[in-house]
């Protein structure tokens, strides 16, 4: 793609950026949440792909607030109020020749977007309001929770130490928290973050929403790590005629998570019809592998021993029918035309590692992918969230995996469920193996393990794991510190001598009573 031209638009004394992309038939005005860059947008994966998606129905026309980006900066002594920032979007829109456009206001843009549909209805014609609120206190984050990120932001800002509070299931995505660290650095100064989050902490726009009257699009995710979904529920009611679409997935930011289905929801709300299939996406079985030592090495004998194993990975894709998709972060991706191949491979790779001195953990999953490009969206998600949860010498892998692969001569044992952000239910999982061992070679015990090895606590955390629910979940339910979590879950494993989450959500499943565990 050709460099996106940025033009500046004067808002009073502020000159604001702005660049415009697609030549669709109406305009569309992203109006960003807490900090954006737009020259930065184009670096990430799932923002690009959002804009893509957008400017191909629409003219859209993008901009960074004062405060953010490539804007102006903001006295942090005087700060604008929400009607000059609302102006911000008029000026924008009058610089690129936009009389009336739909408004799309991401999170802290979408009281901007409100207040701007309910005093300029006339240039409004549409409303799509993501992850938005109309009090900040109320269902963001109260004083007390804003007076502790503000000081965060003043010490730690750059270093990516907000992601977990926007996109924690990012956090463990290396490449994404490095993007995630430039983001913040290039977005906003320290100084500058934390007066925007004080502009944000006076945002209150419930007396507005009954004046809104153009047509009106709600989206949230239903687990929102950063804004209640209630916030949403509550705009729903109050605005006339308002409809309101729950997605799956606690990331915040509108770039992360299932970002096509999100651009699905606003076009088919925007044009009237739902966006035509891409042609050229193939069904495909994707394998994450990743590896790690099994003693304390050096960084010499580290990058020595992962260098044989990335040339062992490269022989042993090749050798299956499979070809290399790149990285995620700390995992290698491949991708094979058939479940079984893949099985295939991802059993010879574990044996490759355990032959360098090294040890695995594999995920398996099959869904569309692009047929161009290394693998992104919904299907590559997944199968990193499940090498992410395998345990070390696992295959772990979708119940799907396993009904395409029958007669492959790979065996399968139950590994229960699992609850993923982007999906509505719990996804069936199973540990593959080869088919002359009936049992995971864990699980050859001279005496089983049996429930009764465990507290009345550790029942209750493997009782949870077995539905599903992460450690955050658990330590919200049981009201623990997630660090205890973690430590009742190492206690489980250690007891019932078993190697993964997956292994003890079986375990529970099989011990479970007529009225549960």
């Amino acid at each position: 793609m050709r460099p996106i031209e940025t033009r500046y638009a004067r808002s009073g004394d502020a000159r604001i950026a702005y660049q415009v992309v697609g030549q669709g038939s109406f305009d569309l005005v992203l109006v960003p949440g807490f900090i954006s860059n737009l020259d930065l947008h184009w670096e990430d994966e799932g923002y690009s792909r959002l804009l893509r998606r957008l400017s191909a129905f629409s003219r859209l026309i993008l901009f960074d607030k004062r405060g953010t980006g490539l804007s102006d900066r903001v006295d942090a002594h005087h700060l604008p109020s929400l009607e000059t920032r609302m102006d911000d979007v008029r000026a924008v829109m009058d610089a690129a020749g936009s009389g009336r456009a739909a408004l799309l206001g991401a999170s802290e843009g979408a009281p901007m977007a409100m207040l701007f549909s309910a005093t300029y209805p006339e240039r409004t014609r549409a409303l799509v309001l993501y992850g938005g609120y109309a009090h900040f206190h109320k269902w963001v984050m109260p004083p007390e929770r804003l007076d502790a990120f503000i000081e965060m932001a003043e010490t730690a800002w750059g270093t990516g130490a907000t992601l977990p509070h926007f996109a924690p299931s990012r956090v463990d995505d290396s490449r994404f928290a490095l993007w995630w660290g430039r983001f913040e650095r290039l977005s906003a100064s320290p100084t500058a973050a934390a007066a925007l989050a004080r502009m944000n902490a006076g945002i209150d726009v419930r007396s507005v929403l009954g004046a809104i009257s153009a047509p009106t699009l709600l989206l949230h995710r239903r687990n929102d790590a950063r804004v209640d979904p209630d916030a949403s529920r509550f705009l729903a009611k109050k605005i006339p005629n308002a409809r309101l679409v729950e997605v799956p997935g606690r990331d915040h930011p509108i770039w992360t998570g299932d970002v096509d289905r999100v651009a699905d929801e606003i076009e088919e709300f925007l044009t009237g019809q739902r966006a035509v299939a891409e042609v050229e996406r193939v069904l495909a079985t994707l394998l994450a592998t990743r590896v790690y030592d099994t003693a304390r090495l050096g960084d010499r004998m580290w990058s020595e021993r992962s260098q044989r194993f990335q040339e062992t990975w490269r022989l042993l894709v090749g050798r299956h029918g499979g070809r290399s998709a790149g990285t995620h972060g700390e995992l290698i991706i491949s991708r094979f035309d058939s479940p079984a191949r893949a099985l295939r491979c991802a059993a010879a790779l574990r044996d490759a590692a355990q032959e360098i001195g090294m040890a695995s953990a594999q995920g398996v999953h099959v869904g569309e992918i692009e047929l161009r490009g290394p693998p992104v969206g919904l299907t590559a998600r997944v199968t990193t969230q499940l090498a992410a949860h395998a345990g070390r010498g696992d295959i772990l892998a979708s119940r799907l995996v396993a009904d395409l692969a029958t007669g492959s001569g790979v065996h399968f044992t139950d590994a229960g469920r699992i609850a993923l952000d982007e999906l509505d239910e719990p996804l069936a999982l199973v540990l593959a193996m080869s088919e002359q061992h009936l049992e995971p070679a864990c699980h050859a015990k001279t005496r089983p393990a049996e429930p009764t090895a465990l507290t009345a606590r550790e029942s209750e955390v493997v009782s949870l794991i077995a539905d599903g629910k992460s450690n955050a979940a658990i330590a919200a339910e049981m009201r623990l510190s997630e660090h205890t979590v973690k430590r009742h879950v190492a206690n489980i494993l250690l007891k019932l001598d078993l190697p993964s989450r997956a292994a003890a959500a079986a375990f529970s499943a099989r011990h479970a009573g007529p009225d549960g565990p």
